[in-house]
């Protein structure tokens, strides 16, 4: 399996399939709000700016089926694809790092639609301990493991400068971490069974600043 690729339960789904497909889900949110009950690959793609086969590949790997002519049952979807991304179940959660980063993300209320539950944030600053942010409290970076032990915390999100994020993923990984969503500059060293997510904003930015060079519209 190449690293462009994830083995889900029963299939290999392709990496650009799963960064797609919350962008339907967004969608379909949006149709279900307007109360649609139906919807066609060709919406989507349209919607999307993508092809209509692709989106039919992409749905495919969700387990669902489309009716002929019609589509996919909106509802019926929204379960498929949440249930596909492990969202239909939640994962409780905390963040190391309560400055600007993790603050954003601990008030970021569209975590719980994504399957993460915030149990609450971890820092080594005296005055931030013990304190709430956006109704979630801080606690002392030196309490992290008994906090996600009795709470059976899975995921870490770690939003720390780069210099005390190795140090902050080893507590993870020491206290039971599955899955760390690293928001720091390093490339973190963990065991083989921890799951690292690096969320890179520097490379989003390169694309960004490079396309804008290339840009050739005019005013």
């Amino acid at each position: 399996m190449s690293d462009d690729s994830i083995k889900t339960k029963d299939k290999i789904a392709p990496l650009p399939t799963i960064r797609r497909i919350p962008s339907y889900l967004r969608l379909l949110y949006e149709y279900r709000k307007e109360g649609r009950e139906w919807i066609s690959a060709t919406d989507i793609a349209e919607r999307l700016s993508l092809k209509p086969i692709q989106v039919r590949k992409d749905m495919a790997f969700t387990g669902i089926t489309g009716k002929p002519k019609k589509g996919f049952v909106v509802s019926d979807l929204i379960d498929s694809i949440r249930g596909f991304l492990g969202w239909d179940m939640m994962s409780d959660t905390v963040i190391v790092g309560s400055g600007a980063l993790g603050s954003a993300l601990i008030g970021y209320s569209g975590f719980s639609e994504h399957g993460l539950n915030i149990i609450g944030a971890f820092d080594n600053d005296e005055a931030k301990i013990g304190s709430l942010i956006h109704g979630h409290k801080v606690y002392d970076l030196k309490d992290i493991a008994s906090v996600i032990k009795d709470n059976d915390v899975t995921i870490g999100i770690i939003t720390v400068p780069a210099q005390a994020a190795q140090s902050v993923a080893d507590k993870l990984v020491e206290a039971g971490i599955k899955g760390i969503w690293n928001f720091s500059p390093v490339k973190l060293r963990v065991p083989e069974c921890v799951i690292v997510e690096k969320e890179d904003l520097s490379s989003g930015l390169a694309v960004l600043s490079v396309k804008l060079g290339a840009h050739l519209c005019t005013d």
